[in-house]
């Protein structure tokens, strides 16, 4: 039987988050400093498309995906929305529609997580 990667996958993508929402908080909190420019980090789809992680089919009858199909697609860079005059590029509010993100993300990935176990503690019970 293959391991089950879901939860290493889940806690990667959360300590991603926890560094992310860290980033956010930095970038908050040197809102009026002169010259501070806005940080983000790689989106968490750029470090997973950099594993090799493909579907298996244990069966002929199974639909076999093509990994060029689903990674054909980059992501975009965002530029900031306002830059004062003293070379500061924070936007308070696209920080907090980030941090907003973080939190949905989050969220998604504790329920998703949940869920699994539910459904291997159910496959394990008598």
């Amino acid at each position: 039987m293959e391991p089950i990667r879901l939860f290493e996958l889940a806690s990667q993508q959360s300590r991603w988050l926890s560094a992310r929402q860290v980033i956010i908080a930095e970038n908050v909190s040197n809102a009026n400093t002169p010259g501070y420019v806005a940080k983000d980090l790689k989106p968490f789809t750029d470090l997973i498309d950099k594993t090799d992680l493909l579907m298996v089919s244990t069966n002929q009858g199974h639909i076999g995906i093509d990994p060029a199909d689903t990674r054909g697609f980059e992501g975009q860079k965002t530029p900031t929305w306002e830059v004062t005059e003293s070379g500061n590029s924070i936007g308070l509010e696209q920080e907090m529609i980030k941090a907003g993100e973080v939190n949905r993300n989050f969220s998604l990935n504790t329920e998703i997580v949940k869920a699994f176990h539910g459904m291997l503690m159910a496959s394990v019970k008598e």
